[in-house]
């Protein structure tokens, strides 16, 4: 599993021309599924996540804080392409990404492990077509990256 961490100002998510979610303060969460990946990689990335300490304090100190801490929002975006091979050839290959039917029930579960911190959870539309707007402070951009286990 990969997740491109962003913190931000404020994101939100276009699909069709509605906005279908939107976040003030806290993180973007760009989310790739692998074939190979478990309920054990997605609890591992959820707890990661969530307590992450990148933002500031008020008296400035940095990455003191995680989003729980902030009571931050969370906006969820589901990205196969975060699983794009480009080392060959001139198109990504994406042999190594979950296909839909297996993905959508482990980014459904993702999404319900969030939503349990009681925070504010926000997401695309899985599959469809989106724009996100971030406003990432600082920028601070992160790769969040668990392998299953080899068999």
């Amino acid at each position: 599993m990969r997740v491109i961490v962003q913190r931000v100002q404020s994101s939100q998510v276009v699909v069709e021309g509605q906005i279908v979610g939107n976040i003030g303060r806290g993180l973007n969460l760009l989310v790739g599924i692998a074939a190979t990946d478990t309920i054990a990689e997605i609890d591992w990335i959820v707890r990661k996540c969530l307590e992450l300490r990148i933002f500031s304090t008020e008296t400035g100190d940095r990455f003191e804080q995680s989003v729980q801490e902030i009571e931050g929002g969370l906006l969820v975006i589901s990205q196969f392409t975060l699983y794009g091979d480009c080392r060959k050839g001139r198109r990504p290959s994406f042999d190594r990404a979950a296909s839909p039917e297996l993905a959508k029930p482990l980014y459904e579960y993702f999404v319900s492990q969030l939503r349990q911190s009681g925070l504010q959870v926000e997401t695309g539309v899985f599959g469809a077509r989106m724009q996100v707007e971030i406003e990432n402070e600082g920028p601070v951009t992160l790769l969040l990256e668990r392998e299953a286990p080899s068999v």
